[in-house]
């Protein structure tokens, strides 16, 4: 058996884009192929960006059919420990990847995603603007004990995928320091699963920044890798809170920085005041880095990755 993938990198965050050889999830709603995926074919997964052929911070993107035929694609974002709703940076990857393949022109597209439609524009010079799904915070001061680390508080809120977003919280923002960052986002994360919010599976830390940027943040991701890019999905529960917070206008430049320094430009546009809903919209580029054909031999003891 064999898979071809085309590999990009979002602000040095990794996607690879499964356009041939896997199975056929048939037809309905992205949601339900989601399920269909993860239920049945989840060690197509695990082969994909597990483990001999990946690596933890691979984020899989699988090409398929959209549910609403006016859409460019559909898409199903999938990494180390499972599927995910919705992702900002390999949305990003995903349409320099078409572009790539000469299936979009400069423009704008709809994609797609278990979690709801979005709408992607092309710009001539591969830049990609991602109007992201609607985002909201859902919990403002979240209070937390975590061990090691005492009591930590925090906003909850959905970009695509649920967040806690920690601004106090005692730690250096930087590449050198990544170990402890993620050991704490880990703790926070378990912590605040624990005490009642089993849904949430990624953690924001946030911090200051310089030469322009807002802010810089580090993102824990489901399968403890953390984001390389700014994070399209975190970035838009920032926006969120930001919007329901009055610290950040409506079409104001939000410029966010990464770990490792890439960024992304970020705003919103208000869809309902009242619940706090906004419409984030993320820019960024992404480059090819590799087309590759993985090959599933099943003599192999790790063909389906190692878990």
């Amino acid at each position: 058996m064999k898979l071809r993938v085309i590999d990009s990198h979002t602000g040095g965050e990794p996607t690879r884009v499964v356009i041939d050889g896997m199975p056929d999830l048939g037809g309905g709603s992205l949601a339900a192929r989601r399920e269909r995926f993860a239920r049945e074919f989840d060690r197509y997964r695990a082969a994909c960006v597990n483990e001999p052929r990946g690596s933890d911070v691979i984020v899989g993107a699988l090409l398929v059919e959209p549910a609403d035929k006016s859409c460019a694609a559909g898409v199903i974002f999938f990494n180390n420990v499972g599927t995910i709703g919705m992702c900002g940076h390999g949305t990003i990857g995903l349409m320099i990847t078409l572009a790539h393949l000469g299936r979009i022109q400069p423009g704008e597209h709809r994609i797609d995603t278990p979690v709801g439609q979005v709408t992607a524009t092309l710009h001539p010079d591969h830049h990609v603007s991602v109007v992201n799904v609607p985002s909201w915070r859902a919990h403002k001061g979240i209070a937390v004990e975590v061990p090691g680390l005492g009591r930590v508080t925090g906003d909850i809120a959905w970009g695509g995928n649920w967040f806690f977003l920690v601004e106090d919280h005692g730690q250096v923002l930087e590449m050198k320091n990544v170990e402890a960052l993620a050991d704490a986002s880990w703790r926070i994360r378990q912590a605040l699963n624990a005490q009642g919010h089993p849904d949430i599976d990624h953690v924001e830390l946030f911090g200051p920044a310089s030469g322009g940027a807002k802010a810089r943040n580090f993102v824990l991701c489901p399968g403890k890798a953390y984001d390389r890019s700014p994070c399209g999905t975190g970035t838009s529960a920032k926006l969120a809170c930001l919007a329901a917070d009055g610290k950040l206008a409506e079409g104001e430049t939000w410029v966010q920085e990464s770990v490792i320094g890439s960024r992304f430009e970020a705003s919103y546009k208000w869809l309902d005041r009242a619940s706090g809903k906004v419409a984030p919209r993320i820019s960024g580029t992404a480059h090819i880095t590799a087309e590759a054909t993985l090959i599933l031999d099943e003599r192999d003891p790790f063909c389906w990755g190692i878990r």
